[in-house]
């Protein structure tokens, strides 16, 4: 892998141009097609945004289920709430296992290396009914330059906001550069590529900054990594797992948390510092 400069560089070169906005999804209709896409709540700790890739599976970031110590949050604090919106999600999941591989570190600033690593699954305690949400497919990247993003963010925090187009502005060997509209909260974001009839999960957000003026935001590809954590799954491995099998809620309208909304996953569950950078 070339240094990571390097890639900064093609990420600078690329201007953003004709990047969409911003449209909040609060309707079912919004929704359509975007119902995989969810909040990851870590109770007493923060949030990110995670998507259904099987029907008991949900991706996200690894750095959103490891404390920066490299203590892993318990699963049974975290929850998945699908198609959340100003309280109300379309399902609201409990989590009975995580994993990620055992190889990733939970730095701030983060090393290149790391962000091939910055995956988690998240194991749900029932597996959500096709009828009710239809997991995603990840692939591979394609050579295209456009993809879009749907996260939860600060600020807005309470409902999904979709970006239709941003750009790919730099490939490095596994590592994809995006200048998509995402901070704090994003991570673990789907990079969705929309060419086709339904999106696919081509890549996810792991790790952004400032280059040259313009944000870069920072994913990896995903099929390799994600079949290798789903094995350990299979062989009953798990970075955390819940002490008593919690119960699920499924269906639409199901209501979400009560309470202050939660606060920010940066560098972590419960960090409270600055959004995770890159290290040079």
């Amino acid at each position: 892998m070339r240094a990571l400069a390097a890639l900064l560089l093609l990420a600078g070169a690329a201007v953003a141009q004709e990047n969409s906005g911003l449209v909040e999804l609060v309707t079912r209709e919004d929704l359509r097609g975007f119902e995989p896409v969810g909040r990851v709540n870590i109770a007493d700790g923060g949030f990110c945004t995670g998507a259904l890739i099987a029907a008991d599976l949900v991706l996200t970031a690894g750095h959103c289920v490891l404390d920066p110590g490299g203590v892993p949050v318990a699963a049974d604090r975290i929850t998945f709430h699908a198609g959340l919106a100003y309280g109300t999600a379309l399902v609201e999941a409990a989590v009975s296992r995580t994993i990620v591989d055992p190889a990733y570190r939970n730095l701030d600033p983060v090393p290149v290396e790391m962000i091939d690593l910055d995956v988690a699954l998240l194991q749900l305690a029932q597996p959500i009914p096709s009828a009710v949400i239809s997991p995603f497919v990840v692939a591979r990247p394609a050579n295209g330059d456009e993809v879009s993003v749907v996260s939860y963010a600060e600020g807005r925090d309470e409902a999904l906001s979709w970006q239709r187009v941003c750009k790919v502005v730099g490939r490095d060997d596994r590592l994809i550069a995006v200048d998509c509209d995402v901070t704090h909260g994003s991570s673990g974001a789907p990079v969705l590529d929309r060419s086709g009839y339904r999106a696919k999960i081509v890549s996810m957000i792991s790790a952004g900054g400032e280059w040259n003026g313009q944000t870069v935001s920072f994913g990896m590809e995903l099929p390799e990594q994600v079949d290798r954590l789903k094995a350990a799954l299979r062989r009953g491995q798990a970075t955390s797992e819940a002490a008593v099998q919690p119960e699920q809620s499924v269906g639409t309208g199901v209501t979400g948390m009560p309470g202050k909304p939660p606060k920010r996953i940066t560098s972590g569950a419960g960090a409270t510092g600055g959004a995770k950078f890159l290290a040079p």
